[in-house]
């Protein structure tokens, strides 16, 4: 028993447990800390692998709309509703 108690009245092994408790509980870059740090960066990182893969997909229509007629039409009509001048537009809204 007094081996134990001699063991952790050690110094050393004190200043090592209060420093370890400081830097993992109370320093400015925490252990909790850096682990919200490491979940907001993975967010981050798959939200701009969303926000690339959207990009692609937003240019890919925006050459479609400058390369085709047909399309850009179809997109002024369904967007814009707009129309030729012998046509009537009818626009039906969901309740």
């Amino acid at each position: 028993m007094k081996k134990i108690f001699r063991f952790f009245a050690n110094k050393y092994l004190i200043t090592l447990g209060l420093f370890a408790a400081w830097m993992f509980l109370f320093d400015e870059n925490n252990w909790l800390l850096l682990r919200e740090r490491n979940h907001d960066l993975k967010a981050t990182k798959e939200n701009i692998a969303y926000l690339e893969k959207e990009l692609i997909k937003e240019e890919k229509n925006y050459k479609d709309l400058i390369s085709d007629a047909a399309t850009l039409e179809k997109y002024a009509r369904e967007k814009y509703r707009m129309k030729r001048d012998n046509e009537d537009v009818y626009t039906f809204e969901r309740k």
